[in-house]
């Protein structure tokens, strides 16, 4: 099964699918104008170390993982749309408070509450994808959508921030809290008219039915019947987590229970494989925003400033500029090839790393060059991998644990600082390289790990 890269393709996105595309270049551009000089503003108001920075920002991440996991678990429970205010919600009072915060104290508290906002968005929107569109060829096509379109906030961002003279401003925060008010109401709008075209979905159903119960002289009550069977049934694919708060009471005795959910997941050895490589893979990938700018700072390397912009803005455009064309070139491959093909580039941009002299500019770029195609390739698809995985009724739960993934994050600055510290920044990235080739061969036996039989959990 692959992925068709049309606009017929693109003509099947729902306009909630727009909206969450819109939404998410809007924040994400607003994001980017002012987070990644969060360190910057900590530096010059309280003359924090880079290590005490990088504690903050890993505990912050970590806490976030695990929030991820339990709020994407009770999105299947209690629907996707009203955990998404609540996010969206979070967002908003975390990052109108990031935009006043004067302590440390108060850094670290708003910081949390901002990564457990972003840990909870992510997979809330990847899981909701998967709720209204059916097709998976779309389906797909729609989450390498949502990651190209991050990547263009990720890349217009910073700089439309610079020609506004916003950029490193602590009130820029106050940008991306009005940036989530809007997608909340774009959402309220989206989720409504979602709704309203499933019900006539299900009520075109119905009047078939009716139809076709009273020619074949069933009574009236068969048909009702068949009417609600249909709704919670043949529509939960469109609507689950987008109904309305009645409707999403009467669907909640047909959720599978908590401790069924856990049960699932404990089982379910394959799923387990992927994430403990993909935590690896984002360990890998996270040193590229920490340890490496740290060892160019260490070792003296000539244009420091330039040369780190440079590697920012060379990994969005890559990643902007090649997506759509590396996916249409790799829709003929498995999923699991284009993930091994994606690995074996990460250890090129390693291997490149490791030995590239000090002072080459534009070998840095071009290692950086190797490293983006093989995001382009691995980070939409990971997602993807997930979404196939995931049965209907448990897909929230899915992508919550998929989202422990960002320990590797989390953990990166941390062992990245101690490989540099003791062995220096030449085993840094061998080391890199060498976690890639374990990631490979977790991914080869992937299919020879058991799952649950699904069909022996029933829903309460």
């Amino acid at each position: 099964m692959h992925c068709d890269v049309s606009w017929q393709r693109f003509k099947q996105f729902p306009r909630l699918m727009w909206i969450f595309l819109f939404g998410s270049f809007i924040t994400r551009g607003s994001y980017y104008m002012v987070w990644p000089f969060l360190a910057v503003i900590l530096y010059e108001k309280f003359a924090l170390s880079a290590t005490e920075v990088g504690m903050v920002l890993s505990s912050a991440a970590i806490i976030s993982v695990f929030t991820s996991f339990v709020g994407s678990s009770l999105s299947d429970r209690i629907g996707r749309h009203k955990l998404m205010y609540l996010t969206g919600i979070l967002y908003i009072i975390s990052f109108s408070l990031l935009a006043e915060a004067n302590s440390v104290e108060g850094y670290v508290v708003v910081m949390t509450l901002c990564s457990m906002a972003t840990s909870l968005w992510r997979p809330l929107t990847s899981a909701a994808i998967g709720d209204i569109i059916a097709d998976p060829k779309t389906r797909e096509l729609a989450m390498q959508s949502l990651y190209f379109i991050v990547n263009v906030g990720c890349a217009v961002g910073p700089m439309l921030g610079v020609w506004l003279g916003l950029t490193g401003k602590q009130s820029s925060f106050y940008l991306t809290a009005v940036a989530f008010a809007v997608l909340l109401a774009l959402l309220y709008w989206g989720f409504n008219h979602q709704t309203r075209q499933d019900v006539a979905l299900a009520a075109g159903a119905s009047s078939n039915d009716n139809l076709s119960d009273a020619t074949s002289g069933t009574e009236s009550d068969g048909a009702s019947g068949s009417v609600n069977d249909m709704t919670s049934d043949g529509v939960n694919r469109g609507v689950n987590g987008l109904l309305s708060d009645t409707e999403a009471s009467t669907k909640k005795a047909a959720v599978v229970s908590r401790k069924q959910i856990v049960a699932i997941l404990l089982q379910d050895k394959l799923l387990q494989c992927l994430i403990f490589a993909n935590i690896l893979c984002m360990f890998i990938y996270a040193q590229m925003d920490s340890s490496l700018i740290q060892y160019l700072t260490r070792a003296g390397a000539p244009d420091l400033l330039t040369l780190i912009s440079g590697m920012i803005f060379t990994n969005a455009m890559v990643i902007i500029s090649t997506q759509f064309l590396l996916l249409k070139l790799m829709a003929r491959f498995p999923l699991v090839k284009r993930i091994q093909i994606g690995l074996l580039l990460l250890i090129c941009s390693q291997i490149w790393l490791a030995f590239n002299p000090l002072d080459l500019f534009w070998g840095w770029i071009g290692a950086i060059v190797v490293m983006s195609v093989a995001e382009t390739i691995l980070f939409p698809t990971m997602n993807v991998h997930i979404d196939r995985l995931a049965p209907d009724h448990l897909r929230g739960a899915y992508f919550g644990a998929a989202s422990f993934y960002d320990l590797g994050f989390a953990l990166a600055p941390l062992g990245g600082g101690i490989i540099l510290d003791h062995f220096g920044g030449q085993w840094l990235f061998l080391t890199g390289a060498a976690l890639s080739v374990l990631v490979i061969y977790l991914y080869s036996i992937l299919d020879r790990l058991p799952r649950p039989d699904f069909s022996m959990f029933k829903a309460d």
